[in-house]
């Protein structure tokens, strides 16, 4: 692949606490993205609020004040992330589709595109901008707008199963699995919105676990652990 967006969960990037930050986890993930950048590929991050605040669950507060909150929050995820990245020698840039005055630049597709062609990685912060959408939505809205080949979505699970597999022992996994299986099904691991948007635009994607070894790496060549989602 010559250019994908990596999709971290908040709760994956804080680590065994599940809340603030791990630096052993951002280093190991820092450590792949390197050796995918200096073999060429260029790389769009996104990441997720959830390891500080989740929008749809701030039910004590206005929704959109509470999703508004929740964007807030993926680019302090973005701040710290981008900044391990700089520490072991990479280049990075962080694009929000609002103004942070002083902490990001507002995003385009063409400084996107011009930032990645320069081996910059670049973090997609602040979601789409907008209350009521996902960050799944939000990274398969940039991967479409900046022509990533593909998706690499990091969880704390390894791929998408029939049923809750911390609920349910038997569950299966899908090791490959259709985008409209998932629309069809009502599959929870995706956002419905974001699995409408890369059937429409043939976006496909490889979900897997971040905490297994070189996760990141194996689901870029395809010899991974997880489910690839097919368009």
């Amino acid at each position: 692949m010559s250019r994908i967006v990596l999709k971290l969960s908040g709760e994956a990037i804080a680590g065994p606490k599940g809340t603030g930050f791990d630096l052993d986890t951002c280093k190991m993930v820092a450590g792949q993205v390197r050796e995918l950048v200096e073999k060429g590929t260029q790389i769009g991050v996104v990441i997720g609020g959830g390891n500080f605040w989740r929008g749809r669950t701030g039910t004590e507060i206005d929704r959109v004040k509470s999703d508004q909150i929740g964007m807030l929050a993926t680019v302090m995820n973005c701040i710290y992330v981008s900044e391990v990245f700089r520490s072991v020698g990479m280049k990075t840039e962080i694009l929000t589709p609002f103004a942070v005055e002083g902490f990001t630049r507002v995003f385009s597709k063409d400084l996107a595109d011009e930032l990645l062609k320069d081996h910059t990685v670049v973090f997609f912060a602040g979601g789409t901008g907008h209350p009521y959408f996902s960050t799944d939505t939000g990274v398969v809205l940039r991967a479409i707008e900046v022509d990533a080949d593909a998706i690499l979505m990091a969880k704390n699970v390894d791929g998408i199963y029939d049923s809750d597999p911390a609920k349910n022992p038997a569950a299966k996994r899908y090791d490959v699995l259709p985008i409209q299986t998932i629309i069809e099904k009502n599959l929870q691991a995706i956002d419905m919105t974001a699995s409408i948007l890369a059937r429409d635009n043939r976006m496909p994607m490889r979900i897997f676990d971040l905490n297994e070894e070189n996760s990141i790496i194996k689901a870029e060549s395809g010899s991974f652990n997880g489910t690839t989602v097919t368009v």
